[in-house]
């Protein structure tokens, strides 16, 4: 789409305008104004008037003589003559020589061009900003320098812009989004049957996943003017002037409709507001109230269709998310194996791809990531060519790209003490050993002990064959003795632990509080709610919501459990000892190993 910008002229553009005026007046017209008659007389006149004494000032020119009579009141002027005596002469009757003749300017005149002149010129120019500032703001209560303006960025049907086959891993949006297309094309079809289009769509997920991208190419396909504006830029110093933003914007809405409206980050506006009355943000809510108004007052808003994109639903007034204001919400979810696939292939075009590549390896390697994550994937396998000086982009620079952006680059400045490298290789080991001696854990696909720069020293990765929805207690509990495979690993074989497992016990605490506290999988607490969960798309905030006894006895199972798998990672290794000490020995040489490597050694003469 093709924005189109209004000409913006600062106020300085404006005062620069004048002082330029009134320096033309006093450089130029001024003196033109002020110049009074000069009166050319003859030589002789001339000599005359020296041999009477009536000379006041004289000026020798190369071409002329300016001369005054003796009260300085009348300027003459006469041709230069050859006259050795001349200059003796003046001196005799009396003649001033020691300044520029001026030339007397009326008092009035003066007063009128110095003082006047630049009054009206700037009172004119008042007039005319108020004018145009009243009209741009939408009313005479507007504040002046345009503070009521919206600031909503306008695009124009174009050829050039994003359609919605640009956009991959979101078809149930693009569906729902769809008919909103199809309603601005035809919309007699609609209204012949009565069904009336929603007159507001919230786009809901996660950071990254195209909220607005979608947004972009719902604009794309209609062929009809968006406007995008931010939900923080309604918000201003001055109380009011949020809400005649609001205005201002559906104002220029209404003038071009059909239209599409694109307010991001709506949340930013459209929090609960304050029940109690106090401590509340008044200009917030004055402009939450105004854009209610619009969506569904007395004045309907014919063909203007708004689209709004959050990360924080659950935080939206009720009054904004029921049926006549945003009518449908449209999820805008991580995408499935299938959905990452098509959109690695669609930023995949924008590069020179190897014919080999399987996207659908690398699709199951980035399991969880966004469709932002997964552009900069592509990207950094890119960078990656480049900088190993080739043009084409192979699978092992995706795959690469895949571990920068979960663990980050390589820390080639990191050099490991052999002891410590040995610490860090059964540590590893230690994890992916445990993960292929239970079922129902998902394959070993890459062992390093290369550092990174996220602090990692090492990493194991897991992929599962295919998109899991639901995990049952055992495959959470899986997860749990991985995680503490790698201390338990350290334990075995060297008899002390180090720093390493930090990240680990973050994890499978966390990951055994919520198999309590939120999935019900104890037998004391059944199906029993003891933890509450906020911004799910914004790192799922939880916080306990029982009494204190009950959190200690939480607590107390937490511990219970992780024990519980740490001590069956252990026998686990225990029993596997040989295998453990050849994958270590093989990891510590060549430090990175594959999970088919992995799997030869260890499945290795058994039958």
């Amino acid at each position: 789409m093709k924005e189109v910008k209004s000409p913006k002229r600062p106020l300085l553009y404006y005062y620069g305008i004048v002082l330029l005026i009134i320096l033309v007046f006093n450089l130029f017209i001024t003196p033109l104004l002020s110049q009074r008659h000069v009166v050319e007389v003859d030589y002789g006149t001339f000599m005359d008037m020296i041999e009477e004494k009536q000379i006041g000032v004289v000026q020798v020119e190369d071409t002329q003589i300016l001369f005054t009579n003796l009260d300085e009141t009348t300027v003459y002027k006469t041709g230069v003559m050859e006259d050795p005596t001349l200059a003796e002469r003046l001196h005799e009757c009396g003649a001033k020589f020691d300044r520029v003749i001026e030339e007397p300017t009326s008092p009035l005149l003066s007063l009128f061009l110095t003082a006047v002149v630049p009054i009206l010129i700037f009172f004119a120019l008042g007039q005319y900003m108020n004018k145009k500032l009243t009209e741009q703001a939408g009313g005479k209560n507007a504040l002046s320098f345009g503070m009521g303006k919206s600031s909503a960025k306008i695009y124009v049907p174009s050829t050039q812009g994003i359609r919605f086959s640009d956009v991959a891993g979101e078809d149930e949006a693009k569906e729902s989004l769809q008919e909103i297309v199809d309603y601005l094309h035809n919309p007699a079809k609609y209204t012949e049957a009565g069904a009336s289009m929603p007159k507001g769509i919230l786009l809901v997920g996660p950071p990254g996943t195209g909220k607005t991208m979608l947004a972009k190419a719902v604009a794309g396909e209609a062929n009809v003017p968006f406007f995008s504006i931010s939900g923080s830029e309604f918000v201003e110093m001055f109380v009011g002037m949020g809400a005649s933003k609001v205005r201002d914007l559906f104002r220029q809405a209404k003038e071009k409709a059909p239209c599409i409206v694109f307010i991001d980050e709506i949340d930013a506006i459209g929090q609960k507001r304050n029940s109690g009355g106090y401590g509340g943000n008044d200009e917030r809510e004055q402009t939450l109230n105004q854009l209610l108004t619009e969506m569904d007052g007395f004045e309907g808003n014919t063909g203007v269709i708004i689209l709004a994109a959050t990360n924080r639903p659950e935080s939206l007034d009720p009054a904004l998310t029921r049926p006549g204001r945003f009518d449908r919400r449209v999820p805008v979810e991580l995408p499935d194996l299938a959905g990452r696939e098509a959109i690695l292939k669609v930023h995949a075009k924008k590069i020179k791809v190897a014919p080999d590549v399987d996207f659908r390896t690398v699709a199951r390697m980035a399991t969880g990531a966004s469709g932002a994550e997964l552009a900069n994937i592509v990207n950094e396998a890119a960078l990656r060519a480049v900088r190993n000086e080739r043009t084409v982009v192979t699978e092992a620079d995706l795959e690469e790209s895949i571990e920068v952006v979960i663990a980050g680059y390589q820390k080639k400045n990191a050099v490991l003490s052999d002891q410590e490298k040995k610490v860090v290789a059964y540590h590893e080991i230690g994890h992916a050993l445990v993960a292929a001696r239970q079922s129902n854990s998902a394959p070993v696909q890459k062992i390093t002990i290369i550092p990174r720069t996220s602090g990692a020293l090492g990493y194991t990765m897991q992929v599962e064959t295919g998109d899991k929805y639901l995990m049952t207690k055992e495959e959470l509990e899986n997860k749990i003795a991985t995680y503490t495979g790698g201390r338990a690993a350290e334990e075995l074989v060297f008899g002390q632990i180090t720093t390493g497992a930090s990240n680990d016990i973050e994890q499978a605490t966390k990951l055994a509080r919520a198999m309590i506290s939120r999935y019900g999988m104890s037998e004391e607490f059944d199906m029993v709610a003891l933890e509450t969960v906020s911004n799910q798309y914004l790192g799922s905030d939880a916080s306990l919501a029982c009494s204190p006894d009950t959190q200690r006895e939480i607590d107390r199972r937490v511990v219970d459990l992780v024990k519980q798998q740490h001590e069956k990672a252990r026998k686990l290794l225990e029993e596997n000892r040989d295998k453990l000490d050849a994958l270590a020995q093989f990891l510590y040489e060549k430090e990175t190993i594959t999970g088919d490597e992995f799997m030869e050694i260890l499945t290795g003469g058994e039958s």
